[in-house]
């Protein structure tokens, strides 16, 4: 389950890059806020100690 969590992640911050570089605002909101929600799930990870 936690390598799924660390893909989830990955795959959101790529999204937001994408996002943020090229498709203006609307979808560049949205994926900044799926990139928030997937630093608080790597930040409960490190808290957990389950890095």
């Amino acid at each position: 389950m936690g390598n799924i969590l660390v893909w989830i992640a990955v795959i959101l911050i790529v999204l937001w890059l994408v996002g943020y570089l090229g498709f203006g605002e609307a979808v560049g909101s949205f994926i900044h806020i799926l990139l928030v929600i997937a630093v608080i799930v790597i930040l409960v990870r490190v808290i957990r100690g389950a890095v």
